[in-house]
């Protein structure tokens, strides 16, 4: 029988996080773990107001469920996964938790690290890029000089903040990728294009907004960028609609629900000929252990939520100039404290 536990926790960023959506200066999060004997795996699911995720919400689904996750057998954690979409559904984000702490137990229970249990050599890690909220120029400025990184993400939400791109252009000879969190309109894009191209842009994240399928079909075919989506790709159903506007893919683990389906959404993009990414939804160390399992699998990776956050609450990767290193232990590979401890910055 697995023993289901929970603990929501509120973590403060370093800087205030503002992106085109909203601002906020702490990151609420629910820890989940699944017991089994003298094992535990652990998952997180970070709360996220535009997607109408909070905290109590999934609580209130997990106490409503508790009974029959606890009579689950756990043999398989493709079939928990399965278990869990019907079980929960449209609850993505609570299932991602879920999934990942079953996938956790598992490994532990065959005595793996994870990415050892879905087949992967730890080879070909790509680098993770350091994300820089939309702030004054002379802030952004600021937290490339405090944080020197290989790689920057950028987050704009409008025409002007290209000022800010020069800027950091200006400071650093790194990396620049931008997220626009469909910020842009399709003339603003097209503008901007040539001179992004002229800054060393690495690639744009979701420059329009997820209903603008035409104008992206036509953006795509002007880019000399490569365009990645982010939010046209929440789920399985939305990898082959994003071939005809996007040269890539960024999965979130919460948005998908979990890495059972990531693993199959990456297969399909593979086939299709897409790139692959997998972002963060500044989860702790916890989810982004998670995605850190998966780097043999991606071309690229955001992966910085435990760079971001002033506090956390486990331990087990480490970050050296952009490369994320394994603990080397079983499953996730980390310890969960139980309580928000302040975390070590960059």
């Amino acid at each position: 029988m697995l023993q289901l536990n929970y603990f929501p926790f509120e973590l403060a960023f370093q800087y205030p996080f503002t992106i085109s959506k909203g601002t906020k200066t702490h990151q609420p999060a629910l820890v989940v773990s699944l017991g089994l004997g003298n094992l535990t795996g652990y998952g997180e699911a970070p709360a996220i107001a535009y997607y109408n995720v909070s905290v109590p919400g999934m609580i209130a689904a997990l106490e409503e469920k508790r009974i029959l996750i606890h009579r689950y057998a756990l043999t398989d954690p493709h079939r928990f996964w399965h278990f869990l979409h019907h079980l929960l559904p449209g609850n993505n984000f609570l299932i991602a938790a879920l999934d990942i702490a079953g996938w956790d137990l598992f490994a532990q229970m065959r005595r793996q690290p994870l990415y050892q249990l879905l087949g992967l050599k730890w080879e070909n890690i790509p680098l993770t890029d350091y994300t820089i909220g939309i702030d004054t120029l002379q802030e952004v400025v600021a937290k490339v000089k405090a944080h020197p990184w290989p790689i920057y993400k950028i987050k704009v939400a409008r025409p002007d903040d290209i000022d800010l791109i020069r800027a950091v252009r200006a400071n650093t000879t790194a990396a620049i990728r931008i997220d626009a969190n469909e910020g842009w309109t399709f003339d603003e894009a097209t503008r901007l294009l040539p001179e992004l191209e002229q800054l060393g842009v690495q690639l744009i994240e979701q420059p329009l907004p997820r209903t603008a399928i035409e104008e992206m079909k036509e953006l795509k075919a002007l880019s000399p960028i490569p365009l990645f989506a982010d939010e046209s790709c929440r789920e399985e159903k939305d990898v082959p609609t994003c071939l005809s506007g996007f040269h890539g893919i960024n999965i979130k683990l919460t948005k998908c629900g979990g890495i059972t389906p990531a693993l199959r959404m990456i297969k399909e993009a593979r086939a299709l000929g897409l790139k692959v990414m997998m972002g963060s939804m500044n989860e702790n160390t916890i989810g982004s252990a998670a995605i850190a399992n998966m780097l043999p699998l991606l071309d690229e990776v955001d992966a910085d939520g435990p760079l971001l956050l002033k506090e956390d609450v486990a331990e087990g990767l480490q970050y050296n100039n952009g490369l994320i290193s394994l603990s080397g232990g079983n499953g996730l590979g980390i310890r969960f404290w139980g309580q928000v401890r302040e975390s070590k910055k960059i």
